[in-house]
């Protein structure tokens, strides 16, 4: 399950993004905002107001900011498993340069007003 900022265009393409190079479609996603969000961050013991990471549950355990990046990479098809190297490097480095994507997001990228529209397929895709 991924969790995203459902209003960050940048945050928007990430899906995207994994929904094209996932085609066995291993990942179901929910915006951070949902009623399924806010769910599965509390049982995941994560401030429900959380907005600026994306958010990895896989096997019962929660991962976010470079780590659920990184993850979710390792799990895609292609060369993007390759990027799982970075894994080594300390998650204060890693993090250091997600924190200062994510404080910039909205400005670089802007924020939606109004959700995807999406095939009968891909919103099964998607948890509300």
């Amino acid at each position: 399950m991924v969790l995203f900022d459902g209003e960050c265009n940048l945050c928007n393409g990430a899906v995207t993004f994994i929904i094209r190079r996932d085609p066995d479609a291993q990942f179901k996603f929910a915006p951070l905002q949902s009623d399924t969000g806010r769910m599965l961050l509390s049982s995941a013991s994560l401030p429900a107001d959380i907005q600026d990471t994306i958010v990895l549950i896989e096997h019962g355990q929660s991962f976010t900011k470079s780590t659920a990046a990184l993850r979710i990479a390792k799990r895609l098809n292609r060369l993007w498993p390759l990027f799982y190297v970075f894994i080594i490097v300390p998650k204060p480095i890693r993090n250091m340069i997600y924190h200062w994507i994510a404080r910039y997001r909205y400005a670089w990228f802007g924020r939606k007003e109004s959700c995807m529209l999406m095939t009968p397929e891909l919103r099964q895709r998607f948890i509300e």
